[in-house]
């Protein structure tokens, strides 16, 4: 079965940063896509940044520039460098994955969720 597994999430204060990391295993025959999605108490659920295994990178207007989304295909693992936190960037982060498998040739997955918490 295909899990999704993060780390990283924490407490820092405004203007710190911190560094998830997602990695999937399981029967993955190849990772389309990766990506990194937010959601705030209140708010629904947000796309923060994605990046394809071939390195193309998307990212929400809000962290462009603060963000940075990384991967290694080799290990199926990405990353979300966080620079520059803002008191808004609090919320649960979710990583995410369109993947193959031997029964889906394009399906998401996601993680269990990690906190960051921004303190003023």
């Amino acid at each position: 079965q295909v899990q999704l597994v993060e780390s990283g999430g924490g407490l820092v204060q405004a203007g710190g940063s911190l560094r998830l990391s997602c990695a999937a295993s399981g029967s993955i025959f190849s990772i389309n896509a990766m990506g990194w999605y937010r959601q705030a108490p209140g708010k629904q659920r947000e796309l923060v940044a994605t990046i394809t295994s071939g390195g193309s990178t998307n990212y929400a207007d809000s962290v462009k520039g603060r963000f940075t989304i990384s991967r290694d295909n080799a290990k199926n693992t990405w990353y979300l460098q966080m620079n520059s936190l803002k008191p808004e960037d609090t919320a649960v982060y979710y990583c995410n994955a369109n993947l193959v498998t031997w029964l889906t040739i394009g399906h998401d997955y996601w993680g269990q969720g990690t906190q960051v918490t921004v303190s003023s």
